[in-house]
């Protein structure tokens, strides 16, 4: 895939697309700015999750999972689905999991080795 590139040419609607998938893309990377955030979608890459399941993984308050879940479900990156008083959450589609393998390959990772290995 390559990556765009701005030319002096561009047509002024080439201009605006690019501009509407760069704020798109900012707020992608708002939305899992926060570690919370970010965990939330690490515990959600193994499968659907109660708020009950997150708030005990994360060692968090359920007022504070549901505000980042909100955030979350808001860009389109978690689905909730109501089971009688229970509320289940899971990845909307493949976007997160494909982040947090870059995330992982940047800051886990040195040249593919771990990082605490690679140190050694």
């Amino acid at each position: 895939m390559a990556l765009p590139v701005i030319r002096e040419d561009m047509e002024p609607e080439e201009l605006d697309k690019m501009m509407s998938s760069a704020c798109d893309a900012s707020n992608l990377l708002k939305a899992i700015s926060h570690e919370g955030r970010l965990m939330i979608l690490c515990h959600l890459v193994t499968g659907e999750k109660s708020v009950t399941e997150l708030e005990e993984l994360l060692h968090a308050r359920q007022a504070a999972v549901s505000q980042q879940l909100a955030r979350l479900r808001l860009e389109g990156l978690v689905t909730p689905r109501r089971d009688g008083k229970t509320i289940f959450y899971s990845l909307t589609d493949d976007r997160p999991r494909r982040i947090l393998e870059v995330i992982y390959d940047m800051f886990c990772t040195v040249d593919g080795t771990p990082r605490q290995k690679a140190a050694e």
